[in-house]
């Protein structure tokens, strides 16, 4: 019998755990993981935006679904929730543009605690006979600069190698793949940060009311960045009956860190509809923060050298500020591209890691330009100023907004390029042009589009 190739993936991460999922098909996999994972849905060392709300948006869905069919199925079907896109959403684009909650399109978010979400992800990874989890931290990788052969672990002070046909480094904004590299003798890769100096607070509250039973929208005021500092919130309604409610600002605005002071900011927004539906919700734990929160790009994909047998995907590429939601949609698409290139290029073939790598960075690279469009024009985000491609696109992106909040087709352009779906040309189809063109069908809505009914089954 042919032995089949072997790999490493650094990190138990979702992109890790996604990615095992798609080499396991190809190669024996061994995830290398420093932490030690919890059995079920709780929070771990090793992920701590874990405790602020997270959307996955549809391009991650299916994508979820293309490496591990029936994932979506088990977290529904364990309290999560697919929210319609704009149908079950109430919400406002950072241009302050609020959106109808037309229901024509089919895009959806996948909706709950990122506890469940990893637990479903663990569970069904790991029981794949195909993939071995070692617990161990990684040191460095073993090779040269042509060829990476194997990674250095330390388990419990004890070095040691696993040589390997392919190491995957999926750690995360954590990554020590740069210095890994440099070690084997090559440059070290360029590097791109745009730090909106954005904060996180984020509390759990009991669904207040009768809102857990009657499917109460999702409640998303963004951040209008010319407008600084820029305020925002979210409430994510969650399996459990509970409502996690995350507030972000920015330099100078940044969400308060003790509970009495909560509400008091959510009522301080431009809109105060999400410190209204709070004032009768109670509290189920203590304010958590976050201020790791940077636009952070490594573009591995235009070394002019690259070491055969490895590969790079996820966080450790581009981490994005949270508020975007893309990071668990890119970690899966990126699994995605590393299965269809293995399909027609054999593992342990030269080559195949630079084609893995620039293959990882398509949705990588959507996601960046979506997410750093925005941040960059935050006073004090970036070193140097947003390039002239950047701020044409985010111009028409607003535009795109205007547009789509009042007309459904143009939603549906709009929708399949915020959900990763497809790339930024959709927005110049006619479903786009053609209502810019001719002015939205109805004008957006004045305030949130949240009715009377929906405001009182928050009312215990």
């Amino acid at each position: 019998m042919t032995e089949r190739p072997t790999a490493v993936v650094v990190g138990a991460s979702a992109a890790g755990l996604f990615a095992a999922r798609a080499l396991a098909a190809f190669a024996d996999v061994t995830v290398v993981e420093r932490d030690a994972l919890p059995a079920g849905p709780e929070p771990r060392r090793g992920v701590p935006q874990a405790r602020h709300a997270h959307l996955v948006w549809s391009g991650g869905v299916l994508a979820f679904d293309a490496l591990l069919p029936g994932l979506v199925d088990d977290i529904v079907a364990r309290g999560g929730r697919l929210a319609h896109i704009m149908g079950d959403m109430v919400s406002r684009a950072p241009n302050e543009i609020w959106f109808r909650r037309f229901t024509r399109t089919h895009h959806h978010n996948l909706v709950c605690s990122r506890d469940l979400l990893d637990a479903a992800l663990r569970q069904r990874v790991l029981a794949d006979d195909r993939i071995t989890l070692l617990r161990a931290n990684a040191i460095g990788l073993h090779g040269d600069a042509s060829r990476v052969t194997g990674l250095r672990v330390d388990a419990d002070g004890r070095e040691s190698t696993l040589m390997a046909d392919l190491v995957v480094d999926a750690a995360g904004r954590g990554s020590h793949a740069p210095r890994f590299l440099t070690e084997l003798g090559l440059p070290r890769v360029t590097a791109r940060e745009v730090n909106a100096g954005v904060a996180y607070s984020t509390r759990v509250f009991r669904a207040p009311g009768t809102t857990a039973t009657s499917g109460f929208p999702i409640v998303n005021v963004q951040a209008n960045p010319t407008s600084a500092p820029g305020r925002g919130g979210i409430i994510l309604p969650i399996e459990d009956d509970r409502w996690i409610v995350t507030l972000s600002g920015t330099r100078g605005g940044e969400p308060p860190k003790d509970g009495p002071a909560f509400i008091d900011f959510a009522l301080g927004l431009d809109d105060p509809v999400i410190g209204e539906l709070l004032e009768h919700a109670e509290p189920l734990g203590e304010v958590v923060t976050t201020r790791t929160t940077a636009n952070q790009r490594r573009y591995y994909e235009k070394m002019r050298r690259w070491p055969d047998g490895f590969t790079v995907l996820g966080d450790a590429i581009a981490a994005y500020n949270p508020v975007y939601g893309h990071g668990l949609t890119v970690a899966a698409q990126c699994a995605l591209a590393v299965r269809d290139v293995l399909r027609t290029h054999p593992l342990t073939a030269p080559g195949t890691a630079r084609r893995l790598q620039k293959a990882a960075s398509r949705p990588v690279s959507a996601a960046w330009d979506l997410a750093v469009g925005q941040d960059a024009r935050y006073p004090g985000a970036a070193d140097t100023p947003p390039t002239t491609a950047e701020l044409l696109l985010t111009r028409y992106v607003d535009r795109c907004v205007r547009t789509g909040a009042g007309n459904p087709r143009a939603l549906g352009a709009l929708l399949d390029v915020m959900s990763l779906e497809k790339p930024p040309t959709r927005l110049l189809s006619p479903d786009m042009l053609v209502p810019m063109l001719l002015g939205p069908r109805k004008q957006p809505p004045a305030g949130p589009p949240l009715s009377e009914a929906e405001r009182k089954t928050a009312v215990p």
